[in-house]
């Protein structure tokens, strides 16, 4: 096997992505306290070609070198707004008619295996603080809940991973 370069990858420049279709998922980080973790979630946006990112709270905003230095850059081709509350957040996107789902360990979340995405549907994700998760007054204001299936004995992942894991399942379902 031969590995292949960037050049023979066919990337799209900046602006031929901004004209890419983009998966109906926007991701909302709730007061996620790494930059580092905030820039893996653009370059994972980007390359599932997201709709945007919601910043909340605490969560550090563009420009900030620590986000560039795990994004790559993906903060210039990934839409970003930032709110000072994720409950703010949730309510823009219910009156925009999208389906809000926490990623959270909660009673009644379906497991991300039994999941099934419609492309009919405008998903937001939400993700939460590295230590203490998705705030509860935002999970009870969600829709529904996604849970990763682990069988470990830590029962948690790094957000960041965990945003790539379960963006993959919703790219693989509407694309």
């Amino acid at each position: 096997m031969r590995k292949i370069s960037n050049a023979e990858l066919g990337r799209p420049t900046a602006e031929e992505f901004a004209l890419t279709p983009k998966m109906g998922v926007t991701v909302v980080l709730d007061n996620v306290r790494s930059a580092q973790n905030v820039g893996a979630f653009f370059r994972t946006g980007d390359a599932f070609a997201i709709e945007r990112i919601i910043l909340c709270g605490i969560t550090a905003t563009p420009p900030s070198r620590e986000i560039h230095k795990s994004s790559l850059g993906a903060e210039f081709t990934v839409e970003w707004q930032y709110c000072k509350t994720t409950m703010e957040a949730v309510e823009q996107l219910k009156a925009e008619h999208y389906e809000v789902l926490a990623i959270e360990q909660v009673e009644g979340a379906v497991m991300l295996n039994n999941l099934e995405v419609s492309s009919d549907k405008k998903y937001a994700l939400v993700f939460g603080n590295e230590v203490l998760g998705v705030e509860q007054e935002v999970v009870d204001a969600c829709d529904g809940a996604i849970e990763i299936p682990q069988v470990g004995t830590k029962h948690s992942i790094n957000v960041s991973v965990a945003g790539g894991v379960v963006l993959w399942k919703f790219f693989e379902g509407l694309r």
